[in-house]
């Protein structure tokens, strides 16, 4: 299921689950995901991208999208600017985003955006999350390859034709150097079926070895977003005309199947 094609009812009941116990971990992920992860060999060869700002586990809120400042895709080490083909879809009344693109070859195609800075009020701070999502049309080779965003996963397990269960690996690059002990979040799309137990088990705390190295394995099918955190270099300036501080994160989305 899409992200940007949820049921509402699933929404709804996520949502009123919320107001009767508030969620304290709510994290933001900058959702990338396509409408297929592993392109048929016959038929339709689009593919159609989801860009949604959003709490993945929890259903929501949405929240509000800036136009991207980058939005592309890496395949046979070269990138295609895609900007132009984003056309604005609202979700609950915030501005998301959906982009179509034919493939045309095998290949690797790694879609990537960077998203306008968000305003966070409650943490007085902007965060601008670099998401990443590959899909594969009969090559197997590419997955690995860097984009070159200011921070980035690097997988380390190929990211797409995994079982439920599977362990995903990565390495979390700042400048393309590894970030030792890097904290990374994990949060499953939820369709409605899963209802948190307590705030601990909405998001997933992995840390990075001294090598900037993570594992995650993955319990339930559906797709996986990985989000690493750092601090921004710099500093944006905020409503208040004051230095704010820039939340920096590094966003992979993984699908994992279960076997029939």
């Amino acid at each position: 299921m899409s992200c940007y094609s949820r049921s509402i009812a699933a929404s709804v009941a996520l949502l009123a689950s919320l107001v009767v116990a508030p969620s304290l971990a709510r994290a933001h992920f900058q959702e990338i995901i396509p409408s297929v992860d592993i392109v048929p060999e016959q038929g339709d060869r689009t593919v159609t991208v989801g860009l949604v700002f959003t709490h993945p586990f929890e259903g929501g809120p949405v929240m509000e999208m800036g136009q991207p400042v980058q939005f592309g895709v890496l395949a046979d080490g070269k990138k295609t600017d895609l900007k132009a083909a984003l056309v604005k879809k609202p979700i609950e009344g915030k501005t998301a985003f959906e982009a179509s693109y034919q493939i045309k070859a095998p290949g690797d195609y790694i879609f990537y955006v960077e998203p306008a800075p968000y305003w966070e009020p409650a943490e007085q701070k902007y965060i601008v999350h670099l998401s990443k999502v590959v899909v594969d049309f009969g090559s197997g080779e590419g997955w690995d390859r860097l984009v070159g965003l200011p921070v980035e996963i690097e997988p380390l397990v190929r990211p797409y034709g995994l079982w439920t269960g599977n362990q995903f690996r990565g390495i979390v690059r700042k400048n393309g150097k590894p970030v030792p002990f890097a904290e990374i979040e994990v949060e499953w799309v939820n369709d409605g079926s899963v209802k948190a137990p307590s705030d601990p088990f909405v998001t997933q705390i992995v840390k990075a070895n001294a090598q900037g190295e993570f594992s995650y394995a993955m319990p339930r099918a559906g797709w996986w977003g990985f989000a690493a955190l750092t601090e921004g270099d710099k500093p944006i300036k905020g409503p208040d005309g004051k230095p704010a501080k820039v939340e920096v994160g590094g966003l992979i989305w993984v699908k994992a199947v279960d076997m029939k």
